[in-house]
């Protein structure tokens, strides 16, 4: 297949930082030469970058010493009939957004960088193919694993930053770093929005003018349904409040069935917070997190928000 827009760093070299590495071997040099005490940031990408890879970068750049990105559109996390070859690629424009940030290093592999003709070994986690996300994308957790777990120990960070939009990929590198036992930190961050609760995504930019103005149904309909549990909350002459995982479910699905273009509801599921495993019975004060897929025209979107 075509490599993924690697930036040249012969094309970049009369440009301001940060220092762009398209192989493996210069990345690795860069890190060795680092003192061991050395706050290594990382943000990993697939490019089109947007104000919530942004944030990622601002925090990290706050908060460490050296900010590493990268940019990598991982074929191993797309399925069969996805968006692999129309994934926005925009690199030169991503390249001014991290200059601005002030990123030290840019990750620029191609395909056959990470995944030469012989590459045979995968990161398969347990359970996650069972998620309603996994159900949804078969396959996609163990791309999304194993790309993760290359650029972790290509770029041995101390600290990495994700956004909670993809709640369930948060829980499986948390876990991933956990049962691995890698040396890093998982910063989490909330989800950036437009000022009208849309989800900042680069597959927005699929979306036709008419499907971006009734886009934040898909966030209005979770708002409904986090209402309708802190309602339940505030029932009187409750010792222990809770309410069924299914009303919840059925009011995210009532409200996106409202409007004509919602034109396929993949699924609602509501989970605990730190497994993603579905609450199938009720959802007590201790919380959980409501997630959904869905299509709005031809375009999937995903959200999710935190009881």
């Amino acid at each position: 297949m075509a490599s993924t827009a690697a930036v040249s760093a012969a094309s970049l070299a009369m440009r301001r930082s940060p220092t762009v590495h398209n192989s493996i071997a210069s990345i690795r040099s860069m890190r060795k030469a680092l003192q061991p005490s050395t706050r290594v940031g990382f943000v990993p990408t697939m490019g089109a970058l947007h104000e919530g890879h942004l944030s990622l970068v601002k925090e990290a750049r706050i908060k460490n010493d050296i900010v590493v990105a990268s940019i990598f559109v991982n074929p191993t996390q797309f399925g069969k009939g996805e968006d692999l070859d129309k994934y926005p690629r925009q690199m030169e424009a991503d390249f001014e957004l991290l200059s601005d940030m002030g990123v030290d290093h840019l990750f620029a592999p191609d395909h056959d960088m990470m995944f030469g003709e012989n590459f045979a070994t995968y990161v398969d986690p347990t359970g996650f193919d069972d998620s309603a996300e996994g159900v949804s994308r078969p396959g996609h957790f163990r791309g999304v694993a194993t790309v993760v777990t290359k650029l972790f120990n290509i770029i041995q960070p101390t600290h990495a930053y994700f956004g909670q939009k993809d709640a369930a990929q948060c829980c499986l590198i948390r876990r991933i770093a956990k049962d691995l036992d890698m040396d890093v930190e998982i910063i989490i961050m909330d989800t950036i929005r437009e000022t009208d609760g849309l989800a900042l995504s680069s597959r927005n930019a699929y979306l036709t003018p008419e499907e971006r103005n009734v886009a934040p149904i898909v966030y209005q309909s979770l708002c409904a349904s986090r209402d309708l549990y802190h309602s339940s909350l505030r029932l009187p002459n409750t010792n222990h409040a809770s309410i069924p995982a299914q009303l919840l479910i059925e009011k995210v699905k009532s409200v996106l069935h409202s409007e004509p273009l919602v034109s396929n509801v993949q699924y609602v599921s509501v989970d605990n917070k730190d497994t993603m495993r579905p609450i199938t019975d009720n959802v007590t004060s201790d919380g959980a997190v409501i997630s959904l897929a869905c299509q709005v025209g031809k375009v999937r979107l995903i959200d999710n928000i935190i009881l």
